[in-house]
């Protein structure tokens, strides 16, 4: 299971499908939590490889997966609100290790 450490994070990629829109406000919520990380999302297909964390719908996590490589990918199920993005924020913020 890929494992980083919270203060190792630098940026932060939302993967989706298609459209993007969820993305693209979780993008702004998790950029005004999460000051001094790069948060950009991007499709699923073509994460950029300096990503260290990816963050994707649960819906995408297993092909996110398979593009990922060795970074944690953190699946959601709720754009605003959901608990495993908010635990990811707490352990990023508190330097703590995120898996998945």
């Amino acid at each position: 299971m890929p494992t980083i450490e919270g203060t190792a994070v630098r940026k932060l990629v939302i993967a989706c499908d298609a459209g993007m829109a969820s993305s693209v406000l979780m993008s702004v919520q998790l950029r005004k939590s999460l000051g001094g990380v790069v948060v950009e999302h991007s499709p699923l297909d073509a994460i950029p490889a300096d990503a260290d964390v990816v963050l994707t719908h649960g819906k995408l996590a297993d092909r996110v997966r398979e593009t990922a490589g060795d970074r944690p990918v953190i699946s959601y199920d709720q754009v605003i609100g959901d608990p495993a993005v908010a635990e990811m924020v707490r352990a990023i913020r508190a330097g703590e290790p995120i898996s998945a």
